[in-house]
């Protein structure tokens, strides 16, 4: 309910949401311009009596003085019959230009008022100013549920950069979105008459019938400040019934133009100083800062109407059109989908295609359509789940455990559970758990535990779906991948080759930047940005499946590098491998913001094996301000294996590296890196507990011997690798 809330406003009354807030930031910026342009009035003591008598020399036909809330004096009055309007100078009471209303303001005002459309351009804008405030207040909320609570609004945000950056801007918004959307909805209702509105002071019913009296005589106008006044309108000359009308911020009122007594006078109530305190929240008048403020704030509208738009097409795009789907009573399989962004749906697609090719027949829906009463010939249902906030469901999930939790008895057909998430999120994957707790409720039984796939990783998919594929008793490969950004081709421009005597070939190899030009790199259809421990996506030939491999390089190396073993069966590894100087291969850059050192001076462990070695090699290579690094490496032989053997003495020598502990598993030693940690155990413990960031790079197996030697390290501190996770402190990148 609150996504659609925030969504559907959005998308119905984005352009009028630009319109207003972009016309609305022009306003706001005049004030200040006003501000600036005004003659200063250096005497605070100035009384509006003075004022008068000063401009009343200058300009004996004076018919109204009235002041700005920026502080400009304007005098308007009639010389040989013709009227005339000037800016003065409060200090001499002289003209010092013509006054001149802008029209550029007047043609701008009304188009952020009322659309040039007079009443029914005003309801139109504040249809759009109501929609804005809808938008805040369900952008507020989400964030906070995206950030796991208020108290955590503010905390650092993980995802696609168009999402990002959409969220970024409105918090820091969002409060002046708000403001000026609720505002601007009261003066809306109060044009219309609809909330009270300040009553005028009845004429006076008695005068003195004299004339003649100037304005410094009168007490009234002695007692007023300048910087108190609205506006004073003279008497029309000759007339012996009217009156002085006197306009200040605490009230209005009409004094006798002979004696200058007070006639009548009315207090401004407290509903006038209201409205009046909430005009000037609006549009700045008489607070140009704040008119500043609320402008800049403005101006995020648009951006995010921008990216809310872009954003709802990719998730459009993201959710595939799914070919040779079945229907529900045809179906041996259904697969349920829970997505937020639309990008599971790409991981159910590719599930889908697979089975379909193994011989099944599927039947995907969102998980809100589960009805297993329509399920006649189902074997089985899996469920691909995302996890929304705190844990709660996706949007295409909605409903679905309220209806799992209505369900007099089980399913008859057996479930799988797959959970994608963020481990960096505290509820990772929460909605797939709670998914399985409800199905175990209910006793439906299960056909393989459930498992999660963290940040889309292909490579866990596929290792579930080898997982699936046993339980049916067939091969079942999958092969996923995101939609693949541009291409550019990469030259290779030197190789440095190992491995070769222990039968396991890889090497270093080292590409230049692409040559693209000015306008490609302005469109931004360039390589693009990268630093060390982002990943290169390589399109091998005969394929359209990527794969990635962490870079050793930075942008500011000048050159693409990473490090490359040959896989048996390895379709790019070995195309790679076979690679000469002067060749090309087609690649792209895919960050990887979460892998790399925490900002600081806290000291860094690196932990890798084999062609893992690549990205840490890049982090020390960039640790030009010497912050203290340790890095743990282990390699088959060092006759062999050892990546960066140079570098890493000359890294020591220079402060890039603290200290470096190789392990080799094809010595008479036989010791693997974990064995390394074990052995330097009290430094690691000490480093630790000194806030060190703990990252490793490479395979899963020595990943997770380093999980538990780390584990038995710690454990006298009351620190564990997962405590380290939470807080940032612990990365890997595996493969």
């Amino acid at each position: 309910m609150l996504r659609a809330l925030h969504k559907f406003p959005g998308l119905i009354a984005a352009l009028l949401i630009v319109v207003m807030t972009f016309s609305g930031a022009v306003l706001s910026f005049l004030p200040a311009l006003e501000v600036v342009q005004a003659p200063a009035q250096s005497d605070p003591t100035l009384t509006v009596a003075t004022l008068a008598d000063r401009i009343a020399i200058h300009y004996p036909g004076v018919e109204q003085i009235r002041r700005a809330p920026s502080g400009q004096i304007t005098v308007f009055y009639f010389d040989a019959g013709q009227p005339g309007a000037v800016v003065i100078d409060p200090a001499t009471g002289v003209g010092v230009k013509d006054y001149e209303p802008s029209a550029f303001q007047r043609w701008m005002t009304n188009l952020h008022r009322s659309l040039f459309l007079d009443d029914a351009g005003r309801l139109t804008a504040a249809a759009g100013a109501a929609s804005l405030l809808v938008l805040s207040i369900s952008g507020l909320m989400l964030t906070a549920r995206r950030t796991g609570g208020w108290r955590r609004f503010f905390s650092r945000l993980r995802g696609p950069l168009m999402g990002r950056l959409h969220v970024e801007v409105a918090r820091v918004t969002v409060v002046g979105l708000l403001l000026s959307s609720a505002t601007a909805l009261f003066m809306t209702a109060s044009t219309f008459d609809l909330i009270p509105q300040g009553s005028a002071p009845a004429l006076p019913s008695q005068v003195s019938g004299q004339t003649g009296a100037a304005p410094g005589t009168m007490t009234l106008l002695r007692d007023t400040p300048v910087d108190a006044l609205r506006e004073l309108t003279f008497p029309y000359p000759g007339d012996t019934t009217d009156v002085f009308l006197l306009k200040t911020n605490s009230g209005k009122g009409y004094l006798d133009q002979g004696t200058g007594t007070v006639l009548v006078w009315t207090d401004a109530s407290q509903w006038e100083s209201v409205s009046e305190t909430i005009y000037m929240l609006h549009t700045g008048q008489g607070m140009a800062w704040l008119g500043l403020i609320l402008g800049l704030m403005a101006l995020g509208a648009p951006f995010m109407a921008a990216t809310g738009v872009i954003l709802w097409v990719q998730a459009r795009r993201a959710r595939p059109c799914i070919t040779g789907n079945v229907g529900s009573g045809q179906a041996d399989t259904i697969l349920l989908v829970g997505s937020e962004g639309g990008s599971t749906w790409g991981f159910a697609a590719t599930l889908h295609a697979a089975l379909t090719q193994a011989g099944h027949k599927i039947h995907a829906a969102p998980m809100s359509q589960f009805a297993p009463h329509q399920y006649s010939r189902a074997e089985r249902v899996i469920v691909l789940a995302a996890t929304y906030g705190e844990g709660t469901a996706p949007a295409s999930a909605k409903g679905f455990l309220d209806r799992l939790a209505a369900l007099p008895n089980a399913p008859d057909m057996p479930l799988a559970v797959l959970g994608f998430g963020d481990n960096k999120f505290p509820e990772f994957c929460a909605y797939a758990v709670d998914v399985t707790r409800m199905a175990g409720e209910k006793g439906w039984k299960q056909i393989l535990p459930m498992a999660t796939v963290d940040r889309q990783s292909p490579q866990e998919f596929a290792r579930w779906g080898r997982d699936l594929g046993r339980v049916l008793g067939q091969s079942l490969e999958l092969s996923h991948s995101p939609a693949i950004p541009r291409s550019h081709a990469l030259t290779l421009i030197s190789r440095r080759d190992y491995g070769v005597d222990m039968q396991s070939p890889a090497a270093i190899l080292r590409f230049a930047f692409p040559k693209v030009g000015f306008w490609t790199r302005l469109a931004g259809r360039a390589l693009g940005r990268f630093s060390s421990g982002d990943l290169l996506g390589i399109i091998p030939e005969g394929s359209h499946v990527p794969r990635f491999y962490s870079l050793a390089s930075g942008q500011g190396d000048g050159f693409v590098e990473i490090c490359v073993s040959r896989h048996t069966g390895g379709l790019c590894s070995g195309q790679l491998l076979d690679l000469d100087v002067g060749d090309t291969v087609q690649g792209f850059i895919r960050h990887n913001p979460d892998f790399r050192p925490a900002r600081g001076r806290k000291p860094v462990i690196l932990i890798g094996a084999g062609t893992g070695i690549g990205p840490l090699a890049g982090f020390a290579r960039a640790n030009h301000s010497g912050r203290p690094m340790h890095l743990y490496f282990g390699a088959r032989h060092p006759d062999s294996d050892l990546f960066y053997e140079h570098e890493m003495k000359d890294w020591q020598k220079t402060g890039h590296l603290t200290a470096v502990t190789n392990a080799f598993s094809r010595t008479s030693a036989r010791t693997y890196v974990q064995d390394t940690l074990c052995t330097d155990a009290e430094r690691i413990a000490k480093l630790v507990s000194e806030g060190a960031q703990v990252l490793v790079c490479g395979g899963r197996d020595m990943a997770a011997g380093v999980t538990d030697a780390l584990a038995d390290i710690l454990a006298p501190a009351g620190l564990t690798p997962a405590t380290l996770k939470a807080e940032g402190r612990y990365v890997e990148d595996t493969y």
